[in-house]
């Protein structure tokens, strides 16, 4: 059996990261608001309230996980505040920000009250793993709705105010931030240190927005020609990725009533972007959702482009269309060429050296992080690590790597 790990560490550049990121997601809240503002300010309500809509509903989702994960949490691990007052803050829906205020709180002591005991680490890694995959949450079920409302409102009066130019790039950014974080944050469950390195970083940022700009203009375009058919085309492609989920057999939450919501939370993040959720290699599973992604969107182009001839104004999308297929493309090249060459078990290979299952690891083929003490172990984020980074038997003799990658 191989030596326990120490968590990962938190330092000073971590809390820095933490800052920045609550910092980006108030600067995102505010930006939402300023933009629904303005479209109350110039006569449009109905967009107004869509945004504001889609606002709130991110957020009471998000904050509905938060408060059931801290219902499920061991007692040692919860916020020193009455239970009421944790409720009520979900309810006012600052759930989120205060567990971001509250890992800052705790990431300071670590870094600077001299805190060297493990456990605090453990701590600080539990917190910022859970504000990692809340922070993925809201991002997807508020961003990239708010993403194809803006390019819709843009193409359609054809002009672009600053709010919704600063709207979108921050809503971009965010979402492929998010995706970055949260698959950063998975490997952490790793034994063995093979982080990502800043290229990997990059080529994995950038494979996502490459993927995810041109769903968006599809879904755009498509409400161009007929304004109400996404909320026909939406709940059609949602209800199909709930079933493929719910076949898989995800067992992320406590309980069933909460793990359909998590089901229904994930079947979001697939209306737009790859999500895996189960154990074993992905390829195949890969392979049939970027084909149907690929093909709806490329029919809902094509809908608006039959249905609704360019105009002189509007004659640059049909410029637009072929550059959005050639962006998705080459989203799907460097995601290859990142599992190919940059993924951090490449680095394994080039070592000659495998990852070996722990005695006490379980059978998914991959090294979790062991701990002295069971309940300082983020079991959410365990559970979503091996089904992201589990390697099937035959990956770990050849390192076929995103095979069995997320």
């Amino acid at each position: 059996m191989s030596p326990r790990a120490a968590p990962p560490r938190f330092g000073p550049l971590q809390l820095a990261l933490a800052a920045a990121g609550t910092a980006a997601a108030t600067l995102d809240l505010c930006m939402d608001g300023w933009v629904a503002a303005e479209y109350a300010r110039r006569g449009h309500p109905g967009w107004a309230a869509l945004s504001l809509s889609l606002l709130a509903a991110a957020s009471a989702a998000s904050q509905a996980c938060s408060w059931l994960w801290l219902r499920s949490d061991p007692p040692a691990l919860r916020p020193a505040v009455p239970a009421p007052l944790l409720a009520a803050l979900h309810l006012l829906q600052l759930g989120f920000f205060f567990r971001c205020l509250y890992a800052l709180k705790v990431g300071w002591r670590v870094c600077w009250a001299k805190a060297e005991e493990e456990d605090e680490q453990r701590h600080m890694a539990f917190l910022s793993h859970d504000i990692s995959m809340l922070r993925l949450f809201e991002t997807f079920l508020e961003n990239t709705p708010q993403l194809a409302l803006l390019l819709y409102i843009i193409l359609r009066t054809n002009k672009a105010e600053l709010s919704q130019g600063l709207g979108m790039v921050t809503a971009f950014l965010c979402v492929s931030w998010s995706l970055l974080d949260y698959h950063q944050s998975l490997r952490s469950f790793l034994q063995d240190k093979y982080e990502l390195s800043l290229g990997s970083s990059i080529v994995y940022f950038l494979w996502n927005l490459l993927l995810i700009c041109p769903r968006i203009l599809a879904l755009a375009l498509f409400s161009l020609l007929w304004p109400y058919g996404l909320a026909v085309h939406f709940p059609l492609v949602w209800l199909a990725m709930f079933l493929w989920v719910s076949l898989q057999g995800t067992d992320f939450m406590e309980s069933w009533w909460p793990e359909q919501l998590y089901r229904a939370l994930v079947a979001v993040i697939l209306y737009f972007s790859w999500f895996n959720v189960a154990r074993g290699r992905t390829l195949h599973r890969s392979i049939i959702y970027h084909g149907f992604i690929l093909l709806d969107s490329s029919l809902l182009a094509l809908a608006w482009l039959w249905g609704q001839p360019p105009s002189e104004e509007h004659s640059y999308l049909l410029l637009l269309l072929p550059a959005a297929l050639l962006c998705y493309l080459l989203g799907l090249g460097l995601r290859v060429i990142y599992y190919k060459w940059l993924h951090p078990n490449v680095q394994v290979q080039k070592e000659g050296r495998y990852d070996e299952v722990d005695a006490g690891g379980g059978e998914d083929g991959v090294e979790f992080r062991s701990f002295l003490e069971p309940d300082l172990v983020n079991r959410r984020m365990q559970y979503l690590a091996q089904t992201h980074l589990s390697l099937s038997q035959l990956a770990q003799q050849h390192f076929l790597n995103g095979d069995a990658a997320v």
